[in-house]
Formats: structure tokens, C-alpha cells, sequence
């Protein structure tokens, strides 16, 4: 902001100052028409005083002078050298090589000054472009970066919605594993309880009729007393003959029994092991992707903070750019026209100071010849 209001003001100066010169060359030709005239010269003869008449030999100088001046000021176009022409030959000797220094040192003046804007300008374009170039591969940088966190982020957003979906579906699972362990501990229960009923009321059954049997065994095992036979009577009592299938076979039922109890217990167990593997495995399973599904988000919003700072910095760096430009154009209107007629300008500079050097040489004294010779 300090070099746009610097540039500002120089070139506002720049403007008046060349307007202001305009006018004083406009001036400056006016008067030299004037005192040039030829009323003029006489009326200056007349007036003169005769002890500040000009020899004849100081004449000469002051005219060879304004020639080398009028000479110059022809061929540049500059109303200045005219002015100094006509001061050449009106003003007093004293006067006239003053004048001389001052447009010489107001032309390296503006000389020196007129390099320094050069040197300026071409400093502030190299610079300008330095940075630009810059800033268009932060700009670049920036726009990767900033395809890159989007990337990340639809990824990560995709692979926690995952992993939340498949969190849901194993805790799904887990519930109905658990519904069916209880449904199938239930059928165990009752499985349990009826082959034990049934080898209780089976086992009772067969304890009667062991009772029985084995009593009326014992029984026609007992002997004979001594003595004569008694007389005849009823057959002997024998036992039925399907009454030991019968207990076997109720036996086998209650062994059957036991054997089915044993069984069912067997596949609880297994059931129960099961279901307690598939329950531990299944919550770590849940406790290794929920920890996924947190690192997974930290770095989302991790990715998400980086993003709005890219996106922050591109912006920045897109208005800095904006400036650059508008600075660019504006050194563009500053620096153009110096730049473009530097040379020739300071060319007809040093020709214009070299005509004055010249012109105080002769009103010095020095051979007209010889300086043109050696110009």
C-alpha cells in the first residue's frame, strides 16, 4: 500500500511537473520571439549604456554560443536550449553561465532521476513477477492439496459408515445368538428333565417287579421238610417267561434314558462354548472396529480442519495474485513510456548538457572550432 501511495504521488508529481514545464517552454519560446525581434534588438541598443556595451569580441562568443544552443534546441525539439539561446544573447556573461549551471544540473537531475526510476521499475517488475510465480505454485500446491483432503475425507467417511454398519450387524447377530442359546437352554431344561422322569418312573416300575420276582424266587428255593411227600396239589408255580424281557426292556429304556440325559448335557456344554467363543470373539471384533471407527473420525476431522485451512489459504492467496496483477498494470502505467524511451531520452540529455557545457566554454573563451571538432 506504501508503494501504490508512493507511485500515486510520484506520478502526479510527474504530471504537474511536465505541465508546468510545458508552460514555462511555451513561455520561454514566447519571450525569445520577443526579444528576438528585431524593434527589440534596437530598442536594446539605444537603452544600453555604453559602459556595459559588449566588445566585439564578447559578441562573437555570445553568438557562436547561441548558435551551438539554437543548433541543438532545433534538432532535440527543446524549447529550454531556445531559452538559453535567447538569454545568451540579452543577459549579462555572469548571469548567463549561471543559468547555464542550473539547467545543467536540473538536467542531471532529471538524468539521475529518470535512472533511478528505470532501475525502479525494472526492480518492482522483476519482483513482481518473483512473487507471482510464487504464488501460482501455491496456488497449484494448494488445489492438490486441496483434491487430495477431499479425497481422504469421502474415504473415510465411506469406510466408517462401514465399519458402523458392520458394528450394527455383528451386535444383530450376537442378540440373536443370544436368543437362541436361551431358547436352546430351555429345550435342554426340559429335555433333562423328562428323560430324568422318565428313568425315575421307569426305574420305580422296575423296582416292582424285581420285588416281586426275586421274593417269589427266593421262595420256591426254600426246602422240603423231612418226612413223606405230601399229597398231591397244585402244579408248580414257575415265573412268567416274558417278565424278564419285559424288565430288560424296560432297562434298556432307562439306560436309553441316561444315555440321551448324557447326550443333551454333552451338546449344552458344546452349545454353551460355543456361544461364549462366538460372544468373545464378536465383542472383540466390535471393540477393534469401534477403535477403527474413532481413529477413522479423528482423522476425518483431522482432514476436514486441513481442508477449510487450504481452502482459507487459497483464497489468499488468489487475492494476493489479484493484487500482484493490478500492481502489474499499474507499474505498467507508471513504467512504460520511461522504459520504452529511456535511452533516446537520455540521450537527448547528455546532447543537451553537452551543448551547454559547450556554449559556457565559449562565452569562456574556448576556440568554437576547436569544440566542434571535438564534438
Amino acid at each position: 500500500m506504501m508503494l501504490k501511495e508512493k507511485c500515486s504521488t510520484t506520478d502526479a508529481e510527474w504530471e504537474e511537473r511536465q505541465k508546468t514545464r510545458q508552460l514555462e517552454m511555451e513561455a520561454c519560446s514566447k519571450a525569445l520571439a520577443v526579444l528576438s525581434s528585431d524593434d527589440a534588438h534596437d530598442l536594446f541598443t539605444k537603452t544600453f549604456n555604453p559602459a556595459f556595451v559588449q566588445t566585439e569580441a564578447r559578441s562573437e562568443r555570445r553568438s557562436k554560443a547561441a548558435a551551438v544552443l539554437s543548433s541543438v534546441a532545433k534538432k532535440l525539439n527543446s524549447p529550454r536550449l531556445s531559452a538559453i539561446a535567447a538569454k545568451v544573447r540579452l543577459d549579462a556573461f555572469t548571469k548567463v553561465k549561471k543559468a547555464i549551471d542550473d539547467m545543467v544540473a536540473q538536467l542531471l537531475k532529471e538524468k539521475a532521476d529518470e535512472i533511478k526510476h528505470k532501475d525502479f521499475c525494472v526492480e518492482e517488475f522483476n519482483t513482481n513477477q518473483l512473487q507471482t510465480e510464487k504464488k501460482d505454485r501455491e496456488k497449484e500446491d494448494l488445489i492438490a492439496l486441496i483434491e487430495d483432503l477431499e479425497l481422504t475425507i469421502k474415504t473415510l467417511t465411506s469406510e466408517i459408515e462401514t465399519l458402523k454398519s458392520e458394528v450394527a450387524e455383528m451386535q444383530v447377530q450376537m442378540k440373536r445368538a443370544g436368543e437362541d442359546r436361551e431358547k436352546q437352554n430351555k429345550e435342554f431344561q426340559q429335555t433333562v428333565a423328562d428323560q430324568r422322569a422318565s428313568q425315575k418312573l421307569l426305574t420305580a416300575a422296575l423296582n416292582i417287579l424285581k420285588g416281586f420276582y426275586e421274593k417269589k424266587a427266593a421262595f420256591l428255593q426254600k426246602q422240603e421238610p423231612a418226612g413223606p411227600p405230601p399229597p398231591p396239589g397244585f402244579k408248580e408255580y414257575k415265573k412268567n417267561a416274558a417278565a424278564g424281557g419285559v424288565m430288560g426292556m424296560i432297562q434298556q429304556i432307562i439306560n436309553d434314558a441316561k444315555a440321551m440325559e448324557a447326550e443333551a448335557i454333552r451338546a449344552e456344554e458344546d452349545a454353551q462354548k460355543a456361544y461364549e467363543d462366538f460372544v468373545k470373539e464378536t465383542n472383540a471384533s466390535i471393540e477393534t472396529k469401534t477403535k477403527e471407527i474413532i481413529n477413522k473420525s479423528e482423522e476425518k476431522a483431522k482432514a476436514e480442519t486441513d481442508l477449510t485451512q487450504a481452502n482459507e489459504d487459497k483464497e489468499a492467496v488468489l487475492l494476493e495474485l489479484e493484487q500482484l496483477s493490478n500492481y502489474n498494470a499499474e507499474l505498467h502505467q507508471s513504467c512504460d513510456f520511461v522504459m520504452k524511451n529511456f535511452e533516446i531520452r537520455q540521450t537527448a540529455r547528455d546532447e543537451e548538457i553537452e551543448a551547454l557545457k559547450q556554449a559556457k566554454a565559449i562565452l569562456s573563451g574556448a576556440d568554437f572550432e576547436a569544440l566542434l571538432q571535438a564534438s
